[in-house]
């Protein structure tokens, strides 16, 4: 049922013409009762209705990419990619009958606030929503998250996953376009055992986030195979996707375990911070520590040594869920797709020493 201004007024315990001054902002209101209206209009989901020629103006041409941390290469890439996309045909003038806005929302890694963007655009009506990275994996989350979604699609929002897998139990999103984090994160395991590394540290993602497990599975898979897999835990360190991370793990790793020969980082940031404390503790990269990463951002082959690593092709999929979102190429059959990992040799990884 669709939720009017009335049944706003009424949560809220005011009338209809002060919901509409605090919605339209045009009329001083006390903040106490802007506060009580803002939380009914979150609490019941309304959708602001504006005259039908201005809302079609206003607000079929949004566009809304969300992100974990826009500084992060990682989904400055993705949402860079996408955005070109977006920004449909034409001469760059705006004129080329195609274009969209493309809004980028940094959630800073914060559940309440990926869900408070996508409120904000169900409300503006946007006509497409990005969503790149990988997601929390709290089950009352992912039920909210359905749900919006829902109320998204619902509202003919097209719905586009970048590198973050299927949301369980809805058909809300027109394409999930998932990374095989699990598979590129084996291969990279497989490759230091092939140089006859057995003691490899792991330096992890943030708990809960479906990234951090997929990875972590991957690695351990490796480990399992090659019979190699023991008291996994106290060579394992989470935090993080930064590198200052990647240096306080690295450094409590090498600490814990004094056989550790290589570590293994949960993306190139993190890896830059483990380069520096294997520096720090006057050991050589790799001679005496190997140390791989993942993702290939481009400062990974400028690292000295270039860095090992596995190459997700961020541009190539930023673009094609910009696509997708609007409406430019065929999703997927299933509206599923898996994203192939590439493994990059480089000179950070070797033979161990001892």
């Amino acid at each position: 049922m669709t939720v009017t201004l009335a049944d706003v007024a009424a949560r809220a315990r005011v009338s209809p013409a002060t919901v509409s001054r605090v919605l339209n902002g045009n009329y001083p209101v006390a903040s106490s009762t802007r506060e009580r209206v803002l939380r009914a209009v979150d609490d019941l989901d309304y959708v602001l209705n504006g005259p039908a020629s201005s809302l079609a103006a206003a607000t079929s041409d949004l566009v809304g990419i969300l992100v974990n941390d826009i500084a992060d290469p990682f989904f400055g890439i993705m949402a860079g990619a996408a955005q070109s996309e977006i920004g449909g045909p034409g001469d760059g003038s705006g004129r080329g009958g195609g274009e969209k806005l493309a809004v980028v929302c940094n959630t800073g890694g914060s559940p309440e606030r990926e869900l408070t963007y996508l409120t904000l655009l169900q409300r503006q009506r946007a006509a497409a929503v990005v969503l790149t990275g990988g997601a929390l994996e709290d089950p009352a989350h992912q039920a909210a998250m359905a749900a919006k979604l829902a109320r998204l699609a619902d509202a003919g929002t097209r719905i586009v996953f970048c590198g973050r897998p299927p949301l369980p139990d809805t058909d809300a999103v027109t394409a999930a376009l998932a990374f095989d984090n699990r598979g590129g994160a084996r291969r990279l395991t497989e490759h230091l055992i092939g140089l006859g590394h057995r003691r490899i540290g792991y330096v992890a993602g943030p708990l809960e986030r479906t990234t951090t497990r997929h990875r972590l599975e991957g690695h351990r898979e490796a480990m399992k195979a090659a019979g190699l897999y023991g008291d996994e835990e106290r060579v394992t360190v989470h935090g993080p996707y930064d590198r200052g991370s990647g240096y306080d793990a690295t450094l409590e790793l090498l600490r814990r375990e004094r056989e550790v020969t290589a570590v293994v980082a949960a993306n190139d940031t993190a890896a830059l911070g483990a380069c520096a404390a294997v520096r720090d503790l006057g050991l050589r990269i790799p001679e005496d520590v190997s140390v791989a990463g993942f993702d290939d951002l481009p400062f990974s082959v400028d690292a000295v040594p270039a860095l090992t690593t596995v190459r997700l092709p961020l541009f190539e999929a930023g673009a094609r869920a910009g696509r997708l979102a609007m409406g430019k190429e065929t999703p997927p059959p299933g509206g599923i797709a898996t994203i192939a990992a590439e493994l990059m040799e480089r000179g950070s990884t070797a033979a161990p020493a001892r």
